[in-house]
């Protein structure tokens, strides 16, 4: 059943969890096994969970002996190549101790677009589901190119969760909520709840870009958000460091409530 409140994420059947680049990437890498022990405690109460996580990018820097964020889209495609299969890795190794198996899923635009691979997707991630392992789902950044990239994964997060018929998404951020204002704004106020038909057009999201590894931001935390919620589905927007408060049905964190069928 939809989540309607965010708490209903405690008892909520399927949950798509988005984490960023930033997050979980270079000197916060910690916090993959922080993220993983909160997605296993939701696995465990029988919640069927789907991750989507950037980060394949700025892990294979570092191995490419990069200094930096390459801006070519062959150098960007190699870095993808080296670091999916890097951060892969580190979450298996996390979900090792929990004796749960990752399945990796890599999806296009096209994928999702074209009727035929749309289909094959949600028929592959259902059956990953039912066999109690957990999809972690990433951008096919090594074949994607400039003109056909998702952009930013908090919209492939929404699509992946209009795509398996999540109850809700739980967009991770660096911060516990979004704001009317840019958080370094004295005047900025949090948000808490979010209706479908709120006029947010006086509000200030900022930069979609953030930082030296990632593509995201607040403002397209709030379109994938509204996307979602305009589906259906209810969403939460709050940090990756109270993963397990959200996904324990805390109210914390900035809801999109979702429109009514």
């Amino acid at each position: 059943m939809t989540a309607r409140t965010r708490a209903d994420l405690a008892t909520a059947s399927r949950i798509v969890v988005k984490v960023g680049s930033s997050s979980i990437s270079g000197e916060s890498s910690w916090r993959i096994p922080m993220l993983v022990h909160a997605l296993a405690s939701a696995h465990a109460r029988g919640t069927e969970v789907i991750l989507v996580s950037s980060g394949a990018i700025a892990t294979g820097i570092p191995f490419l002996r990069l200094d930096a964020r390459p801006t070519d889209l062959a150098t960007q495609q190699a870095a993808a190549a080296v670091g999916q299969n890097i951060l892969v890795f580190r979450y298996q190794e996390a979900l090792r101790p929990f004796g749960i198996v990752a399945g990796q899923v890599l999806l296009t635009t096209g994928d999702l677009e074209n009727p035929t691979s749309r289909s094959n997707a949600r028929r592959a991630m259902e059956r990953l589901l039912g066999l109690r392992v957990l999809p972690i789902v990433n951008e096919n950044d090594t074949v994607a190119t400039q003109e056909i990239r998702f952009g930013d994964n908090d919209r492939l997060g929404a699509l992946v969760a209009q795509l398996t018929n999540a109850d809700a998404l739980v967009l991770l951020s660096d911060i516990e909520s979004l704001y009317t204002k840019p958080p370094s704004d004295p005047s900025a106020e949090p948000l808490d709840v979010i209706e479908p038909d709120a006029d947010l057009s006086g509000l200030e999201f900022g930069s979609t870009v953030v930082n030296s590894v990632g593509t995201g931001g607040a403002a397209t935390k709030v379109s994938a958000a509204r996307l979602a919620a305009a589906s259906g589905i209810g969403v939460l927007v709050t940090s990756a460091d109270l993963v397990e408060k959200a996904l324990s049905g805390a109210e914390i964190g900035t809801w999109f409530a979702p429109a009514l069928s």
